[in-house]
């Protein structure tokens, strides 16, 4: 038993729209795929010792054990490793809860497919489940919990922090789409120029000014005392000497604390004599050599946060620590608190699992203890000397009991010192009188405050902290989204989306779209090559200039790891072909639509789903779709067509040579086809296909027909706009064309287009894809055999897993089942096939190249009719 690969899938995909988190893996059962569960002697029982927990698994059985009983029966190993999988990510706190396992038409190759929390633990878990297996099977012992505790440490160094996970966890209950930006905790709410960031607890609207305030402890402190705010007395100090003088000034007991530390660093509170004091400056100048010398201030330690100049929650912290019992020592006393079910790894549970580090130790000396003393029955020994979350200190939410004048005065602080998001420390009795009457100091004001203490405090109601921040970055009506149209399909997606987008940007838009040749933003390649997947469609999403997405999405990028949006406002699919079929378990035309209906299935209810009614698989996920559906064809009279027009509905048809708009029986005519540059004169058939696919699409959005009309008379066809699609280079005394078709539709479009040109000769340039099926090959030489009178055969630079001589086999076999005697010969190389033809040529010849990659065909014929043009200017 083997992997033989792993995906992740990060967006709606093949499996589920919803669940966009999922791990994919291919497995080879190898000689285990004879050998179900109940054939393996003490399978069930060395499961059930090692995860006793996979009780919970109700599995099909519909009961709790009800998968032990599936093992007990006899299952394939694929689904317990898949069950294995989510249990380990579970007991690591990832609860993660989706499986599937399907084989495939591959005997013994399994899709084991689970949901995970993070990225990297996911991964991990596929890998150790199979291992699990393995040990199961051999009855030898695994280490399972060091497997949870690896899962643990990957998932720490993975997550988003408790603020900015609750931010993002906000934003997708109100539908706001988000993108993480690197392996922090930068994040991006929203999209193109509606994108909102902030990292951690800090926005895009925090001043950078006021966050340099927050940070210099003693300007905070000067800005505030000069507002009439209580702060405790103190000075800044470097050494010894200045230290005298400030406790001489300001008398014992005193707080020391470096003036740039964070989370209590290097501080050292409640110092009452000169040698602890001496020490204590030591260890804040670890952290920086100026340290704060402040009167030390009695009471407790709270926290206020105020997000956008409103207070919105108030928590009492309290330190990590312990309550003697006069039994157990103080290392004890630990282990039982950790024991609390609310304490866990890091940032996995409401409290954080209590550590013994230096503060402990030196906090431990003070006392006189080691963690072997016995503490008395009821005495409270703090093991941390600040109460900060992520070192077990817990937190007892106050927001209800804190007094009008003190909400008052931190609001008033949050913007003196300009901060949108703040949490203002106070040290104090309580927070029910103001501070002027119960004696108690601000500490200080904190750019960038975690939310965990309010978000899941140990006592007291929980806070939504994270809703006003959302509230802030889109108070009502501000939009987060911008408009997507997705287009996919087997023929005629680049065009279609080209086309789209040149309406689009006529209408006012700064559009992004993404292409087989290249990322555009408004008209400009900003990144070249194949970028109809994911990682394309996330970039135009993230670029903060982009009003409208048109996104050209094909079927590879949905495979390997799904969708980059979570869905369109209008999704496009021009047909369903012959293509790419016996690759990655999709061997027919009905595996192929489970894949581009994807597209459709993401189109928001409200949205529209645009189909080929030409097309008898487009037409058969009609019944299937949540969202709108509207329809185009080439013949006014196809049957679907008359059915939506009967029933009042959209369409977009091919009518008396022109682009016309139905709205049940009435005809709203866009313009004639042979006005529209990219249909060659209305004898492109398959171009008028995509102008219906792409005017249908518009106008559904709401664009009018007169600027539909404008933009379709604009766009020019050419090498540079339409690279590889139907381009036609004139010489004086043959023409050449050049076209991206690559399988048996895109032939026949072809095919077609040549019967409407009129040529002495017609010479075709074609070559074989290798990772086609054996038919497709065939079907392409047949085809060509059919349209043209003379063939050379040349080699793709990758043959993708064949021989040459197999695939020209394939060629040569359809060309001479065409039932045309047409003459061939084989030129490998691209280039020498092109400049043979064009040597070749007579007067009134025409050349056709048809390839999978065409930017070399393209560059040759143009440096070919520069030269031509150069030569007549010669002549002249």
């Amino acid at each position: 038993m083997k992997i033989v690969k792993i995906q992740v899938l990060r967006g709606p995909n093949i499996w589920s729209i919803r669940r966009k988190k999922l791990i994919q893996m291919r497995l080879d059962l190898e000689e285990v795929e004879h050998l179900p569960t109940n054939k393996i002697e003490g399978f069930r029982e060395n499961l059930e010792r090692l995860l006793p927990s996979l009780i919970s698994h109700r599995c099909s059985e519909g009961v709790e054990g009800g998968f032990f009983q599936r093992v007990e029966m006899g299952t394939w190993m694929g689904h317990v490793i898949e069950h294995i999988a989510l249990e380990i990510q579970t007991l690591a706190g990832m609860d993660a809860g989706f499986g599937r396992t399907r084989e495939t038409k591959t005997p013994g190759i399994y899709n084991v497919v689970f949901s995970y929390i993070e990225e990297n633990s996911g991964i991990y878990a596929a890998e150790q489940s199979v291992e699990i297996a393995h040990a199961l099977m051999e009855g030898r012992d695994y280490p399972i919990q060091e497997c949870i505790q690896t899962l643990k440490e990957k998932r720490e160094r993975e997550r988003l922090g408790p603020s900015t996970g609750s931010i993002v966890q906000e934003a997708v209950a109100r539908n706001i789409p988000w993108i993480r930006l690197g392996r922090n905790s930068l994040v991006q709410l929203g999209y193109g120029v509606n994108q909102q960031r902030f990292q951690a607890t800090i926005t895009g609207k925090t001043s950078s000014i006021a966050v340099d305030i927050a940070c210099n402890k003693e300007l905070t402190k000067k800005m505030l005392e000069e507002a009439a705010i209580p702060v405790p007395s103190g000075d800044l100090v470097s050494d010894e000497e200045g230290l005298e003088r400030v406790i001489q000034k300001i008398g014992y007991p005193i707080v020391l604390k470096p003036l740039d530390g964070n989370h209590g660093k290097g501080a050292s509170i409640n110092v009452k004599d000169w040698e602890t004091a001496k020490d204590g400056l030591v260890h804040a100048q670890n952290y920086g050599n100026r340290v704060i010398v402040e009167r030390y201030i009695t009471g407790y330690d709270f926290r206020v946060l105020v997000i956008n100049h409103k207070m919105v929650a108030a928590a009492r912290r309290v330190p990590a620590h312990i309550v003697g019992d006069g039994e157990k020592n103080i290392q004890e006393l630990i282990d039982k608190e950790n024991l609390d079910p609310r304490r866990g790894y890091g940032h996995e549970n409401v409290l954080t699992e209590i550590s013994v580090d230096k503060d402990t130790n030196e906090l431990l000396e003070k006392l006189h203890y080691t963690l072997h003393s016995i503490p008395k029955k009821g005495e409270i020994v703090y093991l941390k000397s600040t109460a900060n979350l992520s070192t077990g200190g817990t937190s007892i939410d106050v927001t209800d009991m804190i007094h009008p004048e003190n909400i008052t005065m931190c609001e008033r602080i949050s913007k003196i010192i300009g901060l949108d998001v703040c949490g203002v420390d106070i040290m104090a009795e309580n927070l029910t009188q103001p501070l002027k009457e119960s004696g108690g100091a601000i500490l200080e004001v904190n750019a960038a405050p975690g939310f965990r203490m309010h978000l899941a405090p140990s006592e007291g109601l929980p806070r939504n902290v994270a809703a006003p921040v959302v509230d802030m970055l889109y108070p009502q009506g501000k939009a987060f989204r911008i408009p997507i149209i997705a287009v996919t399909g087997t023929n005629g997606k680049t065009t279609t989306t080209r086309l789209i987008a040149h309406i689009v940007k006529n209408n006012g838009y700064r559009v992004g779209f993404t292409t087989s040749d290249g990322i555009y933003i408004q008209n400009t390649m900003l990144t070249k090559g194949d970028t109809t997947g994911p990682l394309s469609a996330e970039f135009v999403l993230k670029d903060p200039t982009v009003e409208f997405a048109v996104l050209e999405t094909a079927r590879g990028g949905i495979l390997r790891s799904g969708l980059g949006f979570s869905y369109c406002d209008i999704g496009v699919l021009t047909n369903i072909k012959e293509d790419h079929l016996g690759i990655s378990d999709i061997h027919n035309l009905k595996d192929l639509t489970k894949v581009k209906r994807v597209v459709l299935d993401s189109v928001k209810k409200d949205g529209w789903s645009v189909l080929n009614a030409d097309d008898a698989y487009s037409m058969r996920l009609m019944p299937d779709l949540d969202s709108k559906i509207a329809i185009f064809s080439l013949d006014e009279n196809n049957p679907h067509i008359k059915k939506f027009a009967k029933e009042g509905k959209i369409t977009c048809v091919y009518e008396e040579g022109f682009v016309t708009i139905k709205k049940g029986d009435w005809k709203i005519r866009i313009a004639k086809a042979n006005n529209i540059p990219i249909t060659m004169e209305g004898k492109a058939k398959f171009m008028i296909s995509n102008v219906l696919a792409a005017s249908l699409a518009t106008y559904l959005y709401g664009f009018e027909i007169e600027d539909i009309a404008n933009s379709l008379r604009t766009f020019i066809p050419s090498a540079a706009l339409t690279p590889g699609r139907l381009n036609i280079f004139k010489f004086k005394k043959f023409n050449v064309l050049i076209d991206f078709a690559h399988n048996p539709a895109g032939y026949e479009a072809i095919e077609d287009y040549l019967k409407n040109v009129e040529a002495t000769k017609k010479i075709g340039i074609i070559s074989g894809v290798g990772d086609r099926r054996d038919e497709d090959i065939t079907e392409c030489g047949k085809i060509a055999g059919r349209m043209f009178d003379y063939i050379i055969i040349r080699n793709e630079k990758h043959l993708r897993g064949r021989a040459e001589e197999e695939i020209n086999g394939l060629i040569i076999s359809g060309i001479q089942e065409s039932g045309r005697d047409v003459s061939y010969e084989i030129i490998p190389k691209e280039i020498e096939a092109l400049k043979h033809a064009m040597s070749m040529a007579e007067e009134g010849t025409f050349i056709t190249a048809l390839s999978d990659v065409v930017s070399n065909a393209i560059d040759l014929v143009q440096e070919y009719q520069n030269k031509e043009i150069l030569e007549e200017g010669k002549i002249m």
